[in-house]
């Protein structure tokens, strides 16, 4: 095919006529690949035939389609034209109008049914069926039941055509219809012109400012309250879910919403009436309302239960208590058995955990938590006859000792480093999807629990985990309250710390080993708001290469070719930024070095989902907790293979990614789960470490540039930390303690008697 581009300065380009050819066609996602015989076009095109992808309900030969897209180059297909969206013109003949009905489209209608209701209902059968659903019961042959299925199954495709049409005016792309059409399926035009605000409660991906505007064009005044409902409700989400916070403070909330509000125009709501809002929002249960305090509800419960949980635990009596020899008689055997002595601080740690129901250990870098935790495993076990040879245990008598974290890479450094079995949080409580197998009424079962990187566990997750934990069982938390807190809402650890409640040992030692290492020199530098003198001082692990902010992709690319010439990989090297847009953000760096660790080749497979190319080899990154496959957010794999449609008994494309052992099938449907993991967030960073640790730093992330954000990147480190940019946007950021207050109640619910 020639060069088929033509600029359109005032309408949409578009192609029309009549399906030829499904070559492929998902019904899962609706994505189809189908060849067109071309009737009308706006294109250059000498071809009498065009290959179209995109989503789209499957078409059939007698439809009439105007595809309206744009031009892409496959790896594999080469040019194809990508429908964005389209509209469709049913038949108008007797004949096509059978044909039509009888495409299998249509649930209850064959052959012989489609002649008959074309021959009693004419050619006018479709709208006959839509507006009197009653003429089909009418017909010989046709019993109340079937009418209501062929009834149905017309509405639904027609509910579909609709809500595309509609929708798109409103600059929403197939696939977000899609989900709104999937979620809804007959009601949605009932929704979307009577409860359009019902939108950003139910479908995500649709913010008030969008909901808004098919409100105003269905008609709904602007200064209906059930928009000032809206808002304050997506306000409240937002704070909560981008903030972190708990709860928001109700004149907070209604000075935000009135804001929002008056963005948006059409109506000045006063103070006032926001509040009235808010208040009937409250009647409705749709948020909590607590002395001036307004939360979700579901954050509401997960607080007040993780308070009570935790008051319940603290107030046990010590889980006993063993004589003086008998400890250092298990902790010798410890020693002996590690090849270690335990500095006194230490030895502390783990007589204290052995004795206490529950007892929190924070600790920064190179203090050696990691050593106690080891510890603690092996004299509680010495003490309490526990076996450590995991053969012995079944499903009937499993390992007493659990040991978990909120990432599945954070569970594997614990295996690695205590030599015992550890899993995530999620997994532990059996996580669905939606629900947990493990709650107050199902508990999990052992006689110790460790769970590491505490800081990351969000308020809903520790409620989640704390309803869960019998009365008997020991419960050690340990983290580093100095690292970012968790992405979801709350400051679980900060809390408990600050209230007092917890027993708490602190490890602030730093032992010999770790002194040797600048990175945690810098660290506890960092921590303590201290910039060092020898910062752009080349040392045995650490460097900053200094330069200007559009030179840093290109610093960060020939600093990962250093690497890759002495031998290191991909999974070796971890590139980490605050920020996903801009120059130096996550997006362009992973762009610029996928081209670096994995580039294009003609051998290599590839696929395009939205703006990403997906190689065999590339290294991604998991968005979302996938409960049936066990793979969570934050899990970084490698594509290790891709399947092409005709290639599997699916006849689906398909991506399988290898996480650390465990292959994972992606179907199209689900690639919006994954991201390249080349560069990533400094939070999607959390409980991983990495050999090469590389930050870029520029003035441009002012935004995101604060202590704990510094501090944490720099603790994932392992053997060499680089950094590059700006050396003052280092500086400005070591400088910024201002982490910004999270709304949380927790440590005042924790003190209450």
């Amino acid at each position: 095919m020639e060069e088929q581009q033509q600029i359109s300065l005032f309408s949409e380009t578009y192609i029309r006529g009549y399906v030829n050819q499904e070559i492929f066609y998902n019904e899962e996602t609706w994505y189809g690949i189908i060849r067109l015989k071309i009737e009308e076009t706006t294109e250059n095109i000498k071809d009498s035939e065009v290959i179209i992808v995109g989503n789209f309900p499957r078409p059939h030969p007698e439809e009439r389609y105007t595809f309206y897209g744009e031009w892409k180059t496959h790896p594999r297909y080469g040019q194809q034209y990508v429908a964005k969206r389209y509209e469709r013109e049913t038949p108008k003949t007797a004949a096509g109008v059978e044909r039509y009905l009888a495409s299998g489209l249509f649930q209850g209608i064959g052959k012989k049914m489609a002649k008959r209701i074309v021959e009693e209902l004419g050619v006018d059968a479709l709208s006959i069926i839509a507006q009197n659903p009653e003429r089909l019961a009418q017909l010989p042959g046709i019993s109340e039941a079937r009418a209501k299925t062929i009834y149905d199954s017309v509405m639904e495709h027609r509910s579909l055509e609709s809500a595309m049409v509609f929708l798109y005016d409103f600059g929403i792309g197939v696939n977000l219809a899609l989900r709104i059409y999937q979620h809804y399926k007959l009601e949605t035009m009932e929704v979307l012109t009577k409860e359009p605000y019902r939108l950003i409660e139910d479908i995500q991906g649709i913010g008030f400012k969008r909901a808004d505007d098919i409100a105003r064009a269905t008609g709904i005044a602007a200064s209906s309250e059930e928009r000032a409902k809206a808002a304050a409700l997506f306000v409240l989400q937002e704070s909560s879910y981008t903030e972190g916070h708990v709860f928001v403070p109700v004149d907070e909330l209604c000075e935000k919403t009135k804001r929002l509000l008056d963005e948006c125009g059409g109506h000045a709501f006063t103070q006032q009436d926001i509040q009235l809002a808010v208040e009937a929002l409250f009647v409705q249960s749709k948020v909590a309302w607590e002395e001036e305090r307004i939360y979700l509800p579901s954050l509401f419960f997960a607080e007040i239960g993780l308070a009570k949980r935790l008051r319940h635990f603290a107030q046990r009596e010590d889980f006993g208590t063993f004589p003086v020899s008998e400890f250092y008689s298990a902790l010798g055997k410890v020693e002996d058995e590690l090849g270690i002595t335990y500095a006194d601080t230490q030895r502390d740690a783990i007589e204290r955990a052995i004795t206490s129901g529950l007892m929190l250990l924070t600790g920064g870098p190179g203090t050696g938590k990691t050593t106690v935790i080891r510890g603690i495993c092996r004299v509680f076990a010495q003490l309490h006859g526990v076996s450590l040879d995991l053969k012995k245990y079944g499903e009937d008598n499993p390992f007493p000792i659990l040991l978990v974290a909120p990432t599945g890479r954070a569970a594997k450094r614990m295996t690695e480093t205590t030599g015992l079995p550890a899993m995530t949080i999620h997994r532990l409580l059996g996580y669905k999807g939606e629900s947990f197998e493990h709650d107050a009424e199902h508990p999990i079962q052992g006689k110790l629990l460790i769970v590491d990187e505490m800081s990351m566990v969000d308020i809903w997750l520790a409620n989640q985990l704390f309803r869960a934990i019998p009365d008997e069982m020991q419960i050690i938390l340990v983290g580093d309250p100095d690292q970012l807190p968790s992405v979801g809402p709350g400051n679980v650890l900060q809390d408990m710390i600050t209230s007092g409640l917890l027993p708490l040992v602190q490890l602030k030692d730093i032992y010999r080993q770790a002194q040797e290492s600048t990175i945690i020199q810098l660290a506890h530098e960092v921590r303590q708001g201290r910039v060092p003198a020898d910062l752009l001082k080349t040392t045995q692990d650490r460097r900053f290469f200094t330069s200007s902010p559009q030179d840093v992709p290109e610093a960060v690319k020939q600093i990962c070719a250093a690497a890759v010439k002495k031998g290191y990989t991909a999974k070796d090297v971890q590139v980490l930024a605050p920020m996903y847009k801009g120059m130096a953000g996550v997006n362009r760096l992973n762009e610029e070095l996928q081209e670096l660790f994995n580039p294009k080749t003609a051998q290599k497979r590839e696929v395009t989902f939205a703006e990403t190319a997906f190689r065999t080899g590339d290294k991604v990154l998991q968005l979302v907790n996938n409960a049936e496959e066990h793979v969570f957010n934050g899990d970084m794999g490698e594509i290790v293979a891709i399947f092409f449609p005709n290639e599997n008994a699916e006849n689906e494309e398909m991506l399988v990614v290898n996480f650390d052992g465990r292959e994972v099938v992606y179907k199209r449907s689900a690639y919006h789960q994954l991201t390249l993991a080349y560069c990533c967030s400094v939070h999607k960073s959390q409980g991983s470490e990495f050999p090469i640790v590389i930050m870029p730093f520029v003035k441009s992330y002012y935004r995101m540039l604060r202590r704990k954000l510094v501090y944490t990147g720099i603790t994932r480190s392992k053997s060499f930390l680089i950094m590059c940019g700006e050396p003052e946007a280092f500086l400005a950021a070591v400088q910024t303690d201002e982490e910004g207050v999270r709304y949380s109640y927790l440590e005042e619910r924790l003190k209450q008697v």
